[in-house]
């Protein structure tokens, strides 16, 4: 944050800096903004997640110039909605001698959420909801998630008078600044007809709100006015910068890795699919890549994956894509284990981060009746997981940058 934060230059504030800060990590990343841009910052608004971590004393000390908001996280509440209405509100009332900075982090989407004119906030939870169910990948989701918003899109920085800088954590494959957060300060290039497109490839237009619906297609018809688009002059003076994400998290992982003895891989290709399919595929893939190494080798890699939830078993897709391994593992002629973690410490709907699972698995869970294959078909991974005791819990981390995997061939 605070080399970020040494090319925004005080002399250009104005009248002073105002802060939007949104995410898991909003509380750390305003705390540090505050810290560095001292008297010159005037207010803002910071928001978390109600089950984030909590302030330290000298954290809250310099928060206490913003307004603070904890607000719903992986599903949008009411408190997310006057979240997300108090941010427009601030970029609103900016003119342009003062500067706007807003710092993102995992989960603003829905920590900030201002349903567009004629939708309410159901509606928007009722599609999320079904994309999710239905597998969407992030892409997917954020395309019909900007096209139901009045601050994603873009949105929140052209509403405002004020030269807007973002400084965003990412927890998206590709570091793309129009999908973090649902890009709430940069330009949308999708449109009303592919969020409608999305919809109709992810169960079929009749399983979403009417109200979507109808509010896509009026859209289409030029009835309601499109996301900003690239060279809009309402963010000609928006910047936006990635000061963070999974690559981080895996040299960070190589480095203690190393320190330990182990030999490092990082594989640099981002880890996606579904998640089932995609752990068995990476599994085979390490074991192959290190059949001829000399021991112990440590595998890091990082990503995103889906779950398709057709069963209605507990889990996320950490821990989808641990049990995927569990069969290939079992069969596997090196002593190996593999652990897939959400870094921001939550795996779905969950209270492990994760799993954990190594040559044995299969056996115990034979031994104490519990069948992988069988948790898979029903999407019950963190029933099998503390069956066996292998969840990873450890609890909110305050901040996000995708899911990591670790590999260990002994």
């Amino acid at each position: 944050m605070e080399r970020a934060l040494e090319g925004f230059h005080l002399e250009s504030h104005g009248r002073g800096v105002w802060i939007i800060a949104a995410g898991k990590a909003a509380p750390s990343m305003a705390s540090a903004a505050v810290e560095a841009l001292g008297d010159a910052v005037s207010g803002g608004l910071m928001v978390a997640p109600r089950d984030g971590t909590s302030a330290t004393a000298d954290m809250a000390r310099r928060l206490g110039r913003l307004d603070s908001i904890r607000a719903d996280h992986p599903v949008p509440g009411m408190a997310s909605e006057r979240a997300g209405r108090l941010a427009v509100a601030v970029a609103r009332a900016r003119g342009p001698d003062e500067s706007l900075l807003v710092l993102l982090s995992g989960g603003a989407s829905s920590l900030m959420a201002v349903p567009a004119t004629g939708l309410c906030l159901d509606d928007k939870r009722r599609a999320n909801e079904v994309l999710l169910h239905a597998g969407a990948d992030i892409e997917s989701l954020n395309a019909v998630r900007k096209h139901l918003s009045a601050i994603k899109g873009g949105r929140l920085a052209a509403c405002s008078s004020a030269p807007c800088s973002c400084l965003a954590i990412s927890d998206v494959v590709g570091d793309d600044l129009s999908v973090i957060a649902s890009g709430p300060t940069v330009a949308d290039p999708t449109t009303f007809s592919d969020a409608l497109q999305v919809m109709r490839q992810y169960g079929g237009l009749a399983v979403y709100p009417p109200a979507v619906v109808a509010h896509l297609v009026r859209g289409i018809q030029g009835d309601v006015e499109e996301t900003p688009k690239p060279g809009a002059l309402s963010l000609k003076r928006s910047v936006a910068t990635v000061i963070g994400g999974r690559r981080d998290a895996m040299r960070g992982a190589g480095v203690e890795a190393a320190a330990r003895g182990y030999s490092v891989i990082t594989l640099d290709d981002p880890v996606v699919g579904e998640a089932r399919h995609a752990g068995r595929v990476h599994c085979a893939r390490v074991l192959e890549r290190t059949s001829s190494m000399p021991r112990p080798v440590c595998i890091v890699s990082s990503g995103e994956t889906t779950v398709a939830v057709k069963g209605s078993g507990r889990g996320g897709r950490n821990q989808e894509f641990a049990l995927a391994c569990v069969e290939v593992l079992g069969h596997a002629p090196a002593e190996a284990l593999l652990a897939s973690v959400g870094t921001d410490g939550v795996d779905g709907p969950t209270d492990a981060a994760g799993a954990l699972v190594d040559a044995r698995s299969l056996a115990r869970a034979r031994a104490l009746g519990l069948s992988a294959d069988g948790a898979l078909r029903n999407n019950d991974a963190y029933s099998f997981f503390a069956g066996l005791d292998d969840l990873i819990r450890t609890g909110p981390t305050g901040t996000n940058v995708g899911d990591l995997q670790v590999a260990l061939i002994l």
